[in-house]
C-alpha cells in the first residue's frame, strides 16, 4: 500500500514538509506526492508552505502608506537613494519595491493559496498477470 498526499487545488506553488523534512515542491497539477516512506507511526507533523501571487503582494502593500511618489500615468518619479546606491531596501512597511504602480488599494485580489481539498489517499498495487509488472 502507498499513501499519497493530495493537496487538491493550489494557487500557485506548495512546498510539502512532513515531520520536518521537505518532501516536494509542487508547482503544477496534480498537486500530489507519495508520502509513504515519510509517514511515521502515530502522530505526524504536516506543513504546507504556499507561495502566493505577486499581484496579491503588491495589492497588499497598497494598503500601507506610499514610500515613493508616482506620476499620474503610473511610473515612479525618481528612484530612491538606497536603490541608486545599490543598497537593500530599508526595513519597514512595504515588502515590495516597484517602479510602476500596477495596482490600487482597492484592486481585487486574485484567488490564491491552498484551496484544497487536502486528502490523504491510499493506493494498492495489484500486479497485472502476464505483463511482468
Amino acid at each position: 500500500m502507498r499513501l499519497y498526499l493530495d493537496l487538491g487545488r493550489v494557487e500557485v506553488i506548495a512546498e510539502v514538509r512532513l515531520n520536518g523534512t521537505v518532501l516536494a515542491t509542487l508547482w503544477k497539477p496534480p498537486f500530489r506526492h507519495d508520502v509513504t516512506d515519510a509517514v511515521g507511526s502515530g502522530e505526524n507533523l504536516l506543513e504546507v508552505l504556499v507561495t502566493s501571487l505577486w499581484p496579491n503582494r503588491l495589492i497588499g502593500d497598497e494598503q500601507l502608506p506610499s514610500e515613493k511618489a508616482f506620476r499620474a500615468a503610473g511610473g515612479i518619479e525618481a528612484l530612491p537613494a538606497w536603490y541608486r546606491a545599490g543598497l537593500p531596501k530599508p526595513p519597514g512597511g512595504r515588502i515590495t519595491f516597484a517602479t510602476w504602480k500596477h495596482f490600487a488599494k482597492n484592486s481585487p485580489l486574485l484567488e490564491s493559496g491552498l484551496l484544497g481539498p487536502v486528502v490523504l489517499r491510499q493506493a494498492l498495487r495489484h500486479p497485472i498477470i502476464g505483463t511482468g509488472h
